[in-house]
């Protein structure tokens, strides 16, 4: 199956345990998954983290890649925009200093 992450959009937060920002995409024009958490690797990198909801005491998953080579696209594409805006930022931040 071909899949096509689109659309992402990147919001960049002042990092707090590791987390540094969102991103929410669209998926093969057709679906629109949002609230994905961008942390940070004690070890250097980035790793993405899904919603869950609380149901008691659980936590559920909302959505999740359950396929490897989706979850490793979406990293990809997702991390890829992330450094860009970052880059972007630093640029902006420097100017106005």
């Amino acid at each position: 199956m071909n899949f096509n992450v689109n659309e992402v959009q990147i919001v960049p937060i002042k990092p707090t345990d590791g987390l540094v920002g969102f991103a929410s995409f669209v998926l093969n024009d057709w679906l629109y998954l949002g609230s994905i958490g961008i942390f940070t690797r004690p070890e250097g990198g980035y790793r993405l983290t899904y919603p869950t909801k609380k149901a008691g005491i659980k936590n559920i998953n909302l959505f999740y890649p359950i396929n490897r080579n989706i979850a490793k696209e979406i990293e990809e594409v997702i991390i890829e925009k992330y450094e860009e805006v970052m880059k972007q930022n630093d640029r902006y931040n420097s100017f106005n200093s």
